[in-house]
């Protein structure tokens, strides 16, 4: 797409180029399921009638709408946004993959550092309210790293929480 663009509206300054690139590739996105000569003609259509009610945001446009370069590089660049979001769509399911590979692996790495923590004040202040409300005899914490105290804590919620619904 980045070598179509410098091939294109030549005639045109970087600012115009830029904002009717940015305002066809969003067109595109919305009208993926049309065809590129759809498209084009949606937005020649569009434009015309917005410089006819003198609104548009590319009044540059007056003199070379109607120009054959221009629907040439118009229906070249919405071709190439077709490609890339057709490539886009097809590689989702590898993003996906990829994103859920670095969710674990960055839960992974925190446990290990937990693993190599002491336990918080507020951890231990959770524990042994927890063992207060339960009954529970408490252990031994002062070995324990942080990610084993939030174990011995889910532990003693989840073995308790069958209980609290059956009281209530």
């Amino acid at each position: 797409m980045y070598q179509i663009k410098s091939s294109i509206y030549l005639n045109l300054d970087k600012t115009q180029k830029t904002s009717i690139c940015n305002y066809i590739r969003a067109l595109v996105k919305q009208n993926l399921e049309k065809t590129c000569v759809e498209i084009l003609d949606k937005f020649i259509n569009d434009e015309k009638y917005y410089l006819e009610i003198h609104s548009s945001r590319f009044h540059f446009l007056e003199d070379i709408i109607d120009s054959n370069t221009f629907i040439k590089d118009t229906e070249k660049y919405i071709q190439e946004c077709i490609k890339f979001y057709k490539y886009k769509e097809a590689q989702r399911p590898f993003i996906e993959k990829q994103k859920e590979f670095d969710r674990k692996k960055r839960k992974f790495l925190q446990e290990v550092k937990m693993s190599k923590e002491k336990p918080t004040n507020k951890q231990i202040y959770y524990y042994d309210k927890l063992c207060k409300k339960y009954n529970i005899e408490k252990i031994d914490i002062e070995n324990l790293s942080k990610l084993d105290l939030r174990n011995e804590i889910e532990r003693i919620i989840n073995a308790n929480s069958g209980f609290e619904t059956i009281n209530n």
